[in-house]
């Protein structure tokens, strides 16, 4: 009875730390969280990326990968679906990249949003939003990966026929010229060094008496320049007395002034007389002629006066001349 006494407080011991064991795995796993599923669709390979992989929004673990399938939707592209916290702000211009961890070479999904948009992505069970899965690092060298091996090969390839032989001798050319060159500058170099020493001492000798005598010149046009300034004083004082109050350009201009008024009272005045004594010269020199006509036509008028003027053919009185009467 002992025996199988200690058998059953055993097996109740045991029996109550597995019920331990297992109500503590139950507490420490159990999670209150509300989640809210999203799908990603992509036509890149999702390598890496397994059920219960991290899902982070901004470096912050928010929820986990439920299911990796085939789209239904869209023949060809892979379906991924998650479940993410309902205390995240996503809205409508969020996406997601695929990510890699380190060197373990585990993937997982970044969520990211550049606040393009402000309206919430709104949850829906049975037919969960989509957002818009872009192309990881990864992914875009792999795309650009044939053009970066075409471009390499181009370049080798350039590279190859720059070094060529025919190249290479034009190279080797091109170096023994430039030395010739630089032995030319430096021979050149040297002559210049002694054409110097040569022609520029005298030169330079010569320099002393001809600063002296620049001096000099400098002097004279100082007292030139000072002998013009005194003349423009002067005529500046000049001006000056012209402009003044009562200087001869003021006489100047009343005596143009009172010219003015002369000749203004010769052409009111004294012009109009003179036109009319002129037309009445003009009338008598008239009258005068007129008399000297008569003189020359009637010379006896100036004994017997001008008498009557003789009645003419067709008048009353008329009369012919003797001669013509006395014709047959």
């Amino acid at each position: 009875m002992e025996n199988k006494a200690h058998a059953i407080a055993a097996g109740a011991f045991v029996l109550g730390l597995i019920g331990l064991l297992v109500a503590l795995v139950v507490w420490l796993t159990h999670d209150n969280t509300v989640r809210n599923t999203y799908e990603l669709s992509t036509r890149d390979a999702v390598s890496g990326l397994q059920p219960q992989a991290t899902v982070r929004y901004r470096g912050i673990s928010v929820g986990r990968v439920t299911s990796i399938d085939f789209d239904p939707k869209v023949k060809g592209n892979v379906r991924v679906r998650i479940s993410v916290d309902e205390r995240v702000p996503l809205t409508t211009s969020t996406f997601a990249t695929l990510s890699y961890q380190g060197v373990t070479g585990l993937a997982f999904i970044a969520l990211d949003d550049k606040g393009e948009s402000q309206v919430s992505l709104k949850p829906d069970e049975n037919n969960p939003p989509r957002i818009p899965l872009r192309p990881s690092l990864l992914a875009q060298l792999q795309d650009r990966g044939e053009v970066i091996i075409d471009r390499v090969d181009d370049v080798t390839r350039r590279a190859s026929v720059l070094l060529g032989d025919d190249n290479q001798k034009r190279i080797a050319d091109a170096l023994e010229n430039i030395a010739q060159a630089a032995a030319s500058a430096n021979h050149l170099t040297k002559s210049l060094e002694a054409t110097v020493n040569t022609g520029l001492n005298p030169t330079l000798a010569a320099l002393p008496p001809l600063v002296d005598r620049t001096k000099d010149t400098m002097a004279s046009l100082k007292k030139a320049a000072s002998d013009v300034s005194r003349a423009a004083s002067n005529f500046n004082t000049t001006v000056a007395k012209l402009n003044a109050k009562d200087g001869a350009i003021d006489r100047l201009g009343d005596g143009t002034k009172a010219l003015s008024q002369a000749v203004e009272t010769f052409s009111t005045a004294t012009l109009p007389r003179v036109n009319q004594v002129a037309d009445d010269t003009s009338r008598a020199l008239r009258r005068v002629g007129r008399a000297a006509d008569g003189l020359t036509d009637n010379p006896q008028s100036l004994l017997f006066g001008s008498g009557g003027v003789n009645a003419g053919p067709g008048e009353p009185g008329f009369s012919p001349p003797a001669a013509a009467a006395a014709r047959p």
